[in-house]
């Protein structure tokens, strides 16, 4: 039992009624191992004892019943043996993060709260915690005038340059989280090409998508299901797993990974000179190029290893220092060159790595920082920016905390992603890699990201390196670059001189004059335009059909059978709108294909008429679905989890 709950706890962290010695065994165990989220019922047994535990957020179903000749019977399902009712003595079900254990040499099953309170007081967990760990509110406060020098005018232009920052991240990202602690959401489609594609400089986070949760690992829902979800971080030298006596070597525990200014200052004022974090500079010499960069990985590396054997456990890898003669090298790239080293050498779990960086600003970013084994971030050029735009929109002298709204934002954000893969923690989330690289070349994700899939190969070391020096270069080899505002990005909204999109003015003008007119030669250029478009700058228009000997025209369906295949996507009514869907669905009709009305329903007045879509969809706790609606539908999708 003592193993199984070491793997598979229970949601202790926000539980305010948990036994104080429960706690403390989880929060010991939770620097030894990263606890697993299932989803799954886990059953086992020593020879002495066989039991069950269900996962933290009981998404499983475990029954089980006992019966008058002491028959236990454990299943996902009632019912699955043929039992008289009147044998069975106790029916019940497994709650979240619960244990059944049939002691065999007793013959009797314990009780969950019995079995969990003779396990957590074998030891005094409580005291070795208590000794080892400094609570965020035990930091030493630093005095201001060691806080670094807030940026402002042309220092802070030039660094945000330099990391690629442009007026959109900081109008309608950072801004909007700066001010109202929360992520901006967009409701468009992306029609920018990806990274790979992309004629402007891109920030190595972009070459990144986040893998999200199907079937067989059902997402969580981050608001309703808080209290199973946690972003404590811990800091420090983890416990050895062999060695479990007197506890973890001394912790600093944080209740996100997120650092402001003055937290990431405590760090490095702190008196244990385990705790006391130690800065390594994650910079390249920009003349030196992409040779100076795996130059400056190597050192790095070497420097990571030379601290942890020196008994440091707290590393900043930190790009604050950058300046003309010193480029930053990409955080992500930087970190996962350290951790692996670091692993490979044995060291892994002897220290923990905090990023100091300039590049971070959206959710992604720090979502792949964490997930590529960072144990917290301080992103010193978002604070600082959040702290502007903050200030800027004061209204009447009431200051608004820029960095703490800007820090909540990020952190609600990473509890977003981490539930659309069904994790709960940040612990089991931290170094899990839960992503897929789009346009990296083979050769770089060995070198620097081993594990991680790149199917389509693409750019090396040495472009990334270019992109940014493409940066630094802005910002320091451009004098006149400072009287000059940042540049628009056109990221989110199509700019001239900004990002390109597949559906700009060109497009869409063609588009609203074909409507409008009913010209075909008109409707015939917008076509055009948008199939030269996705040639340019997607990825299914990079490919082309394989040539093949042609099938006899007199073999093939007629284009009335063939279109009765057609699907339309699944788009529901919200998503686009009433003009839009019901043309769809008309068109559909007529052409004997089949429209989809996506998963918010559809209007009952257009079922048995040609406006009816023939597939519907449905999908957990989403609204309009009826027996009128089912028996409406040719074909039903039913949704499992993030099914879209």
């Amino acid at each position: 039992p003592h193993a199984v709950m070491m793997m598979i706890p229970e949601a202790w962290q926000n539980d305010g009624d948990m036994e104080p010695e429960k706690r403390a065994f989880y929060a010991y165990h939770a620097e030894l191992m990263e606890p697993w989220d299932g989803p799954a019922c886990v059953a086992f047994t020593d020879g002495r004892v066989i039991g069950a535990v269900l996962d933290r957020n009981g998404l499983r179903p475990s029954r089980y019943m006992v019966t008058d000749d002491d028959l236990l019977v454990l299943s996902s399902e009632a019912g699955v043996l043929d039992i008289e009712p009147e044998r069975i003595r106790k029916l019940d079900r497994l709650r979240p993060g619960r244990m059944l254990l049939v002691d065999l040499e007793a013959g009797r099953l314990v009780d969950d709260r019995e079995l969990k309170h003779t396990v957590s007081t074998q030891e005094a967990y409580g005291d070795w915690m208590r000794d080892r760990l400094v609570t965020e509110g035990k930091l030493p406060t630093p005095r201001p005038e060691r806080l670094p020098k807030p940026l402002e005018g042309d220092a802070l232009a030039r660094t945000q340059r330099a990391f690629g920052y442009t007026d959109e991240d900081v109008r309608m990202l950072v801004g909007p989280m700066a001010t109202g602690g929360k992520e901006p959401i967009g409701a468009m489609g992306n029609d920018a090409p990806m990274a790979a594609l992309s004629e402007k400089p891109q920030l190595l986070f972009s070459y990144f998508r986040q893998m999200f949760a199907q079937v067989t690992n059902p997402p969580v829902d981050p608001i309703r299901e808080k209290l199973v979800m946690s972003l404590r971080s811990t800091l420090g030298r983890r416990g050895d797993l062999f060695r479990m006596k007197g506890g973890p070597g001394p912790l600093v525990e944080l209740t996100g990974p997120i650092l402001d200014d003055e937290r990431m200052q405590a760090l490095r004022e702190m008196t244990d000179p385990v705790l006391r974090a130690v800065t390594i500079p994650a910079l390249f010499r920009a003349k030196d190029g992409a040779r100076g960069v795996k130059d400056a990985l190597d050192d790095l590396a070497t420097r990571v290893e030379k601290e942890a054997r020196a008994g440091a456990g707290i590393v900043v890898l930190s790009d604050r220092a950058q300046n003309a003669e010193w480029a930053p090298i990409p955080s992500l790239l930087a970190l996962s060159t350290a951790r692996r080293h670091i692993a490979e050498m044995g060291l892994f779990g002897q220290l923990s790595l905090v990023v100091e960086s300039g590049e971070p600003r959206e959710v992604n970013h720090f979502c792949l920082l964490l997930g590529y084994g960072a144990h917290a971030v301080h992103p010193y050029l978002a604070i600082e920016t959040a702290r502007n735009a903050a200030a800027d929109t004061a209204k009447d002298g009431e200051g608004v905390d820029g960095q703490a709204k800007y820090i909540h934002a990020i952190e609600e954000g990473l509890l977003k992603v981490m539930s659309k893969m069904g994790i709960s923690t940040l612990s089991s989330y931290r170094g899990a890699r839960l992503f897929e690289a789009l346009g990296l070349s083979s050769r770089f994700i060995e070198r620097y990201f081993p594990g991680t899939a790149s199917r389509l190969g693409g750019i090396d070391l040495e472009d990334v390196v270019e992109e940014c020096l493409t940066r630094h270069r802005d910002a320091y080899a451009r004098p006149e670059s400072l009287g000059e505002a940042l540049v628009t990005g056109g990221q989110y909204k199509w700019r001239r001189e900004g990002e390109h999109h597949a559906y700009g003015p060109n497009t869409v003008g063609l588009l609203q004059h074909a409507t409008r007119s009913g010209n075909y030669e008109v409707w015939k250029k917008f076509s055009t335009l948008v199939d030269r478009e996705a040639k340019d700058n997607t990825l299914r228009g990079l490919l082309r059909f394989k040539k093949r000997r042609p099938v006899p025209i007199e073999e093939v369906e007629p284009e009335s059978e063939i279109v009765k295949r057609f699907r339309t996507g699944a788009m529901s009514f919200g998503s686009i709108s009433k003009e839009a869907h019901e043309t769809l669905a008309r068109a559909m009709n007529r052409l004997g294909g089949r429209s989809n009305s996506g998963e918010g329903g559809e209007d009952p007045a257009r079922y048995n008429t040609d406006r009816r879509s023939a597939i519907k969809q449905v999908a957990s706790g989403r609204f309009g679905v009826t027996s009128a609606y089912l028996l409406s539908a040719t074909e039903l999708q039913i949704k499992m989890a993030q099914g879209a």
